[in-house]
């Protein structure tokens, strides 16, 4: 393959702990969609300001 940027003719690597075993691109992206869901809980929805008393 001349167009090939990497070489894929290798075996895929895989991180394993006990029974579950996964390739490191994908627990990339487990990680990043755990960061996003926490940002999501605990960062306010924009302009969203409460009064001195806590109502809206």
């Amino acid at each position: 393959m001349v167009f090939s940027l990497f070489n894929l003719n290798h075996p895929a690597h895989y991180i394993s702990v006990g029974s579950i075993s996964v390739s490191p691109g994908n627990l990339v992206m487990v990680v990043m969609a755990f960061v996003l869901f926490g940002l999501a809980l605990t960062l306010p929805f924009p302009g969203h300001k409460s009064d001195k008393n806590g109502k809206e």
